[in-house]
């Protein structure tokens, strides 16, 4: 049997198929630029109004008299208009020093259906449709139209299949929350199948490795845990931050995960927070773990596949919509600010009457933060990383 055949059925040897250090390459090579760049999916379509609370707005209270917000609810005032949720507290040392900032009104090209599915896949396809023809994923078209970039560059990360980083270009993969869970039968078949392949034999030692150092059998837990406002924590994302930098602070250019629990239709009041926590504490861990000189050349671009209805249901909660916001962070990043062309949330100044009006394409946003931190040029992102995009201005988010 081929060898590589064998491996991508990793479940013949009792370990689950996301584990996926068994059925791919882990090699890392070195990038033509020195920045990082970081791209979190926010899957459950993240509501941008809450999150990014525009209390300026005279129809903001209105909309959601359940989910109020702003400064006399807990928010922290970004200047004026606009007001962060407070359960991105920690995040507010970073928007003083300008490592955090949010871009508002924001979406692809995707319209009217409103699926996650659909949402999703046109957001890490970056194309102007489902159906236009685009071929993988944004992320790994760049990486294969660098030049002097080796193909295995990227580093996907995470449970799910990532389409952000599928397509030519090949990449490496591994998910801090597989279980892995081999007999001693199982690894002695697996360094056999191995033998005399250089690259899988090493490849699977260390996954094997780095897996049962997660466990709970694995070492001290206290070893494991990252301290956030003194508190500890070790839970999935964390760790999965924690992975992500240290792959960072080597030959690693670019990350790309995902993180669910956006998907806010009741209770958005309990929902919401805990998924703006876990945000918070993989922004931090990527600051803490790669450290000042490498954070300070890092960017961060959270995005999700839309927003949600500017007005609350009556569930307390928000229902699919269109636009949202997004989320930057990073060293390199300037932030500090709300980029955005607000267009207000009177009724007749909404999509379809009921959603946050689209002003910017997401996808012109994290071209330019492309553009910034690793110089691709205007044309390639516009032609090749993302097709039919109008990158118009420059935001301004490096310099």
């Amino acid at each position: 049997m081929d060898r590589r055949a064998f491996l991508r059925n990793g479940l013949a040897l009792g370990c689950s198929a996301a584990a996926s250090p068994l059925v791919a390459p882990v090699a890392f090579a070195s990038a033509p630029w020195d920045t990082r760049v970081v791209v979190i999916i926010l899957r459950g379509a993240m509501d941008g109004i809450d999150v990014v609370q525009p209390y300026g707005d005279p129809h903001f209270m209105a909309s959601r008299p359940n989910l109020m917000g702003g400064p006399d609810h807990g928010g922290f005032d970004l200047d004026g208009y606009f007001a962060m949720h407070p359960a991105l507290f920690r995040l507010w040392p970073l928007w003083q020093t300008g490592e955090l900032g949010f871009i508002h009104a924001v979406s692809t090209p995707y319209r009217d259906k409103r699926s996650h599915f659909d949402g999703q896949d046109l957001l890490e396809a970056g194309g102007m449709s489902l159906d236009d023809g685009t071929r993988g994923g944004w992320l790994n078209r760049m990486v294969g139209a660098m030049p002097d970039t080796e193909a295995e560059i990227a580093y996907a990360i995470g449970r799910e299949e990532m389409q952000i980083l599928s397509g030519e270009a090949r990449v490496s993969r591994w998910s801090p929350e597989a279980a892995l869970d081999l007999s001693p039968a199982a690894k002695r078949l697996l360094e056999l199948v191995n033998q005399g392949d250089p690259l899988f034999e090493q490849a699977s030692a260390d996954a094997i490795t780095i897996a049962e150092g997660l466990d709970d059998g694995g070492g001290s837990s206290k070893d494991r845990d990252v301290e956030i406002d003194g508190v500890r924590i070790n839970q999935g994302h964390v760790r999965l931050a924690r992975f992500a930098a240290d792959r960072l602070r080597g030959d690693s250019r670019i990350a790309s995960f995902s993180m669910s629990g956006w998907d806010t239709h009741s209770k958005q009041h309990t929902a919401l927070p805990k998924a703006l926590r876990n945000l918070s504490e993989v922004i931090l861990t990527l600051k803490s773990e790669l450290g000042g000189d490498v954070w300070a050349k890092t960017a961060v671009i959270a995005m999700t596949e839309f927003g949600r209805t500017a007005r609350e249901n009556g569930h307390l909660g928000t229902d699919h919509g269109t636009a949202g916001a997004a989320v930057t962070a990073g060293g390199a990043i300037r932030g500090g600010r709300v980029v955005t062309n607000w267009p207000g949330l009177d009724e007749a100044d909404l999509y379809d009457r009921r959603d946050l009006m689209p002003t910017q394409d997401v996808r012109a946003m994290a071209g330019w933060i492309l553009r910034g931190a690793t110089g691709v040029n205007t044309d390639l992102i516009e032609q090749v990383v993302f097709p039919g995009v109008d990158l118009g201005d420059d935001p301004g988010f490096y310099g």
